[in-house]
């Protein structure tokens, strides 16, 4: 008899080239570990969440999930994003006491998890599971996974008394509703931050005939023109016109600076950062000779293949506009500034977890140099119109008030009375366009945060 003949647990070691096969992962876990890893990629190290979740050269593990998992993904960042101050409130409520200061990627578990319970129509089990599931895999939260077992499984027992207590929750981070307040007040600041909780709607803009191409897609016409669809199902790309460039996605908001100069028949006009080329379109199909000008080859590239599909032509340069010398003075120019793009947040809420007070401060400063510098491009008489998608003044009213003060050959001009009909209700004090996310136009919310001054070179 062979002495060696091993007995049932007195097996006590393994081979040390013989590994243990790893657990195999639930069904959901990928797209829920990828999101977990993009929102702490946000929220602790301010990476923009375009990048992480582009295609090609985006997050690795949002890379390697299949394209329905894609979707889950974003849908759990976003959500996430749109309602964190809210779900961090109800994650602290249920907890005895604060989590560890070094248990950051515990706490985005928690936050993905209860996102998953409060606000998308996924099974609460599958959720509070594979959350718990994550902790394990985690050896610095193993020790948690009681704590996440019990903490979402009370969250989703006592799910529709927490919604109500959330209600009265500011959904946007303390800085920016800090910001709000002092800038709008108490009221609006919190009904801008509510805003924000309502996914984007699809626009477009037309070439022609919008009546006739809002029955065709299934959508409204605004009464800026803008064509708001109603239930869009599949590919924006396979929808009728595409492809034969008879229109182009742009927020309501995005498109009416462009629409402000008017009729621009006859006239020559720089659309300055233009890229991706929606404004560029618009002041084509206004009857502008278009020059268009943007720093970065790959953006203009993007631009010159929509004009392409558009079939509308224009000059395209790309070119730093600090540097681009024109060979003659214009009779307009759009500068649609780069910003902090608090105005967009519903499109991008990762915005205000990315930036703060101190990169609003930055971006004035260079918007202001940049509105200097589009005013030496058009000839006297001609027309800026200087525009961003920020919702703070610092890169608005101060930044126009700040040139009005210092340049004697500038002055405010109002906009064409046929271009700023039915958008009165929106003009401050001083004839400029303020919007935000909480204002209306046709009776619904759903317009970006911006603003547009038209200004004159004397």
């Amino acid at each position: 008899m062979n002495d060696e003949v091993k007995r049932p647990g007195r097996n006590k070691a393994r081979p040390k080239d013989v590994a243990s096969p790893a657990p195999e992962k639930k069904q959901g876990y990928a797209p829920r570990a990828a999101a977990s890893k993009i929102l702490a990629a946000v929220v602790d190290r301010k990476t923009p969440l375009d990048g992480m979740l582009d295609n090609e050269h985006g997050n690795g593990a949002y890379r390697s999930l299949s394209s329905a998992d894609q979707s889950l993904c974003r849908a759990l960042v976003l959500t996430s994003l749109r309602h964190k101050p809210m779900l961090d409130a109800a994650i602290t409520r249920l907890l005895e006491r604060p989590l560890p200061s070094g248990a950051r990627a515990l706490a985005h578990v928690l936050t993905i998890a209860a996102a998953q319970i409060l606000y998308l129509d996924i099974p609460d089990h599958s959720a509070v599971d594979i959350a718990v599931e994550q902790a394990n895999a985690d050896p610095r939260n193993k020790r948690f996974a009681g704590l996440v077992n019990a903490v979402l499984r009370r969250l989703s027992r006592r799910k529709d008394k927490t919604l109500g207590e959330l209600e009265t929750v500011s959904p946007i981070p303390d800085w920016f509703r800090e910001r709000l307040v002092d800038i709008y007040g108490a009221e609006k600041a919190f009904a801008i931050g509510r805003a924000q909780l309502s996914p984007p709607s699809i626009d477009i803009s037309v070439k022609s005939d919008p009546k006739g191409w809002a029955e065709k897609l299934g959508g409204t016409v605004l009464s800026t023109g803008t064509i708001r669809l109603d239930k869009p199902s599949g590919a924006v790309t396979a929808m009728d016109g595409f492809d034969d460039g008879e229109w182009w996605v742009q927020d309501a908001a995005a498109a009416i600076p462009a629409r402000l100069f008017g009729n621009l028949s006859g006239k020559r006009v720089i659309d300055l950062c233009a890229a991706p080329g929606g404004k560029t379109a618009q002041l084509i199909c206004q009857g502008a000779e278009v020059t268009a000008l943007e720093r970065s080859k790959s953006r203009l590239k993007r631009l010159e293949q929509n004009l392409a599909r558009l079939k509308l032509s224009a000059e395209t340069i790309c070119a730093d506009m600090m540097e681009y010398e024109p060979e003659g003075l214009f009779d307009a120019a759009l500068l649609d500034a780069p910003c902090s793009s608090t105005g967009t947040v519903r499109r991008h809420p990762d915005v205000l977890w990315t930036k703060d007070f101190t990169d609003i401060e930055k971006l004035a400063e260079v918007q202001y140099a940049m509105l200097v510098r589009t005013l030496s491009m058009v000839r006297p008489g001609g027309v800026v119109i200087f525009s961003n998608c920020s919702l703070d003044p610092l890169e608005g009213e101060a930044n126009v008030a700040r040139l009005l003060a210092e340049r004697q050959d500038v002055k405010r001009t109002a906009f064409p009375p046929e271009a700023i009909g039915p958008l009165a209700h929106l003009l401050d004090d001083k004839g400029a366009i303020r919007t935000t996310p909480a204002d209306r136009l046709d009776g619904a919310t759903g317009l970006d945060g911006f603003y547009a001054a038209a200004l004159t070179r004397r």
